[in-house]
């Protein structure tokens, strides 16, 4: 956003305004048609996405808060909403056993899918995919009976026990989807606690996978999964561990066959944790002081094109931070082999870095202990989403606070998840459209009187791609003769266009009984090897006295060059 060095407070709070904008917005958005390019996202700055957690409406804010466009559906949002192509968005529903909806940018419902599988439901967040399709982040219910063969320690456990898992939609109708690929956390166990159950092992040595009695004060939403996200560069997914306070990565080119088992997928681990950072106690390789984040909720890449792409970014709300609860937005570098996605392990047997890269600790009266969200934006700052006061900040690499929104929608200071920053549109590039320069024409004079004027012509024309402009001169190393051409170049010559028609006049050398002949050459300006010629061919006339004797006139003409004492006697 353009900023000055004070900060800018943006609060709004008035029922004015309220009605205002939606009056505005909505009109807007009833006269575009269905599935456009959106022209509104140009701003510099970029806009905000956001859908309040008690509002049926989804709004896209500037960075003075004005609403620049508003979604709407009949359901109250689960917890977030995503932009994706031609403007429409996806937003999680609360709907039964959960479910989203795809609407466009004129509030047409392009998708409305309800998740009906029994013992499970959605839980918290979505991520659309490159491809259409929607990873759900899903519970799954599994009894105390199930857990205990499992290897959880019983005095741990109530009646039922909730380990999340992910599934991949893919829609085959306006009201339905196929769910095309599954992870479950409950193929990817570790336990040291019984070892005549299932899944015993050394955790310490398997960080790969999950230790069922790490977070034993958990009795039964056990993980609280809350966030993912996916790298396109990579195929992989981002997750966040809530209890376990950890981000963990998994292999998304995996089958569902192959992600349920421990082999398989580009990097041949199956479905077990790729990389796993903020608590290496969960898998035995740490203490208490190794702990970095806190309770945290988004977790995100930082997108290609933004500084620090590549990074990680988490809303780490503190709930049980050292010295006190406070909620900070963290920054850190995954230490990764950037052409290949694979993850090193430290020496010591837990996941790098050691250290922050960045880190901002928000202002006490902002701290949210659930909720929230933070992303990257493209001149370098931070969004921060404070999302149990619907309080968005924008803060400076050097941690000033430039920008300050209340959510006003439905009411002042609601609840908002998160929100999803949306960098300036970038038309697609264009693919070149290349010119290709062709001549026609020939210059031929014969028997021109010395010292006389002649005229022909020739044609330059453009017969490259449809919308190419071509940029031409005419390049002329002829030594001999006085040139002038009309036009002698051009400019922006297109291929609906007629041919352009050069006008030449020459004003003959003094010297009989000549032949001069070359080349002219016309350039692409744009492009030196695209080029054409005109041959070239002027004869003057032979003496009198060579004419009376046609053989030796027709030798002479043949050599020009030649014979220069015969000429002489002959008065060439």
């Amino acid at each position: 956003m353009n900023h000055k060095k004070y900060t800018k407070i943006v609060i709004l709070i008035t029922v004015t305004f309220f009605m205002v904008s939606l009056f505005n917005s909505g009109a807007f958005s009833q006269n575009q048609e269905n599935m456009i390019t959106l022209p509104s996202l140009d701003r510099e700055e970029g806009h905000i996405l956001y859908s309040p957690m008690y509002d049926t409406t989804s709004y896209l804010i500037n960075e003075t808060g004005a609403v620049n466009h508003t979604w709407h559906s009949i359901y109250a949002p689960t917890l977030e909403s995503y932009l994706v192509e031609n403007g429409s968005i996806i937003r999680s529903i609360w709907s039964g056993r959960g479910g989203f909806q795809q609407i466009a940018w004129n509030d047409t419902l392009l998708w409305e899918y309800h998740y009906t599988r029994d013992s499970s439901y959605y839980s918290h967040d979505i991520i659309p995919l490159p491809n259409g399709d929607v990873i759900m982040l899903m519970q799954e219910i599994k009894s105390r009976a199930s857990a205990i063969q499992a290897g959880r320690d019983p005095n741990t456990l109530g009646n039922d026990f909730l380990p999340d898992f992910l599934i991949q939609v893919h829609q085959t109708g306006p009201t339905s989807g196929e769910i095309v690929w599954e992870w479950h956390m409950w193929d990817h166990l570790i336990q040291d606690y019984d070892s005549l159950k299932d899944n015993y092992g050394n955790v310490s040595q398997h960080p790969e996978l999950i230790d069922i009695n790490f977070g034993e004060e958990f009795y039964g939403d056990w993980i609280h999964m809350n966030s993912v996200d996916y790298n396109p560069k990579f195929d992989q997914i981002l997750m966040s561990a809530h209890n376990f306070n950890e981000v963990w990565i998994i292999d998304h080119s995996t089958t569902t066959e192959e992600a349920a088992g421990h082999e398989g997928g580009q990097h041949g681990y199956g479905g077990d944790l790729l990389y796993r950072w903020g608590n290496p106690q969960a898998y035995d390789r740490g203490t208490a002081a190794d702990k970095k984040l806190y309770f945290q909720h988004q977790v995100t890449w930082i997108k290609p094109g933004l500084p620090g792409a590549g990074h990680i970014l988490v809303f780490s709300n503190g709930n049980t931070r050292p010295g006190g609860p406070h909620s900070s937005a963290d920054e850190f570098t995954p230490d990764v082999n950037n052409n290949t996605g694979e993850y090193n392990l430290l020496s010591d047997g837990t996941y790098g870095p050691d250290n922050l890269t960045w880190q901002y600790l928000i202002p006490i009266e902002y701290y949210s202990s659930t909720l929230s969200g933070v992303q990257r934006m493209i001149n370098g700052n931070t969004l921060i989403c404070s999302g149990e006061i619907g309080t968005f900040l924008e803060v400076t690499p050097d941690k000033q606070i430039v920008w300050i929104f209340i959510n006003p929608y439905p009411y002042y200071q609601s609840s908002v998840y998160k929100t999803e920053y949306i960098p300036p549109y970038e038309p697609p590039p264009q693919t070149p459209q290349l010119p290709d320069l062709q001549c026609d024409g020939s210059l031929s004079w014969s028997d021109i009187k010395p010292g006389s004027t002649v005229h022909g012509s020739f044609q330059v024309m453009n017969i490259g791609d449809n919308d190419s402009l071509l940029n031409w001169t005419v390049n002329n190393d002829l030594t001999w003769g006085t040139w002038t051409f009309t036009p002698s170049s051009g400019e922006g010559l297109t291929p609906a266009q007629a041919p352009v028609t050069v006008q030449v006049y020459v004003v003959v050398p003094k010297e009989n009984n000549a032949v001069f002949n070359g080349n002219i050459t016309i350039v692409n300006k744009q492009n030196s090897s695209d080029y054409g010629k005109i041959p070239v061919t002027l004869t003057t006339p032979f003496n009198q006295n060579i004419e009376q004797h046609w053989f030796l006139a027709r030798l002479l003409m043949r050599f020009p060059q030649a014979f220069p004492i015969l000429r002489y006697f002959m008065g060439c």
